[in-house]
C-alpha cells in the first residue's frame, strides 16, 4: 500500500504510523465505572467498507493525516493533512 502525503508525495506506507479511526470517540466520565472505561478502551467498530483513519508520516514530514480508505480492497481515495480537517470542522488552527 502506499500513501499520498500532501508534502512529500507517494511513499510506501512503512513510512507511516498507523493510529487509528480519525472520528473521536465520547469520552467517558471518570466516575463512569469500569464496564464504560473498558468499552472506551477495547472495543471498537470493525465495519468493512471505507473508514477515515489517522495516520503520522514518522518516516518522513512528521505530518498527521487523515486517509479515506476502504478497508476491503485497501484502496486510499484521499490523504489530507490532519490540521486542515481540524480547521475545516470549526476546530481553529
Amino acid at each position: 500500500m502506499r500513501i499520498d502525503c500532501p508534502l512529500c508525495g507517494l511513499r510506501d506506507r512503512r513510512e507511516f504510523y498507523y493510529q487509528g479511526a480519525a472520528v473521536r470517540l465520547a469520552r467517558p466520565a471518570p466516575d463512569a465505572g469500569e464496564a464504560a472505561w473498558d468499552d472506551y478502551l477495547h472495543l471498537r467498530e470493525n465495519a468493512a467498507g471505507v473508514t477515515e483513519e489517522l495516520w503520522q508520516h514518522e518516516g518522513g514530514c512528521g505530518a498527521w493525516l487523515v486517509v479515506t480508505r476502504d478497508t476491503v480492497s485497501h484502496a486510499i481515495s484521499s490523504v489530507r493533512l490532519a490540521a486542515d480537517v481540524k480547521r475545516e470542522m470549526g476546530g481553529g488552527a
